[in-house]
């Protein structure tokens, strides 16, 4: 009951927007104890954003990530601090490296010819798990504690609303589903 709400403009698909909601959000001077990257986009077509990446990986995973790295200052100074990152069961189902086990970039931003929309999400979550990990070993010492949760199975929610066969999953399993 005595929350201050105040809401800022960020868009993950523009890296100029994070970098301007970060320095926005610095020149409060306010502390930040806890950061949740839950934003995400789901079978939705190929496109590339601004910065010439592909939407998914960038929305998903690229754009949190920019924003930890423009906020790790403030997060080291709230300390404790923590920083959660939605990720998914879908992880498991994908792979981002090549046939020698080397990590492969052309992977996390497929061209319009190799793009598969649930592959694209899946491995934003692999992604999102990777990162959490690294950041939770490297700023643990500083007093900030990252983790990846998966909110549950066939969550309802909008995330389905750019392919019909997603959609009719979707009808289907919402008896079993959780909602928001």
């Amino acid at each position: 009951h005595k929350a201050k709400v105040e809401a800022m403009t960020l868009d993950l698909a523009s890296l100029q927007s994070v970098q301007r909601f970060a320095e926005a959000f610095k020149s409060k001077n306010l502390p930040l104890h806890i950061l949740i990257c839950n934003a995400a986009v789901f079978g939705a077509p190929w496109s590339l954003t601004e910065d010439g990446l592909e939407s998914t990986f960038q929305v998903n995973h690229l754009g949190h990530f920019y924003l930890v790295q423009l906020l790790e200052d403030v997060l080291c100074q709230s300390s404790p601090a923590r920083v959660v990152v939605v990720s998914s069961e879908s992880h498991r189902f994908t792979e981002i490296k090549d046939s020698s086990g080397k990590l492969d970039f052309s992977l996390l931003s497929p061209s319009k010819k190799e793009y598969w929309a649930m592959l694209a999400y899946n491995r934003s979550k692999l992604c999102n798990i990777l990162f959490s990990n690294e950041l939770n070993r490297r700023l643990a010492p500083r007093g900030v504690t990252s983790n990846s949760v998966h909110p549950g199975n066939m969550m309802y929610s909008s995330l389905h609303r750019n392919w019909w066969v997603y959609t009719l999953l979707f009808t289907l399993a919402r008896p079993f589903t959780k909602s928001m």
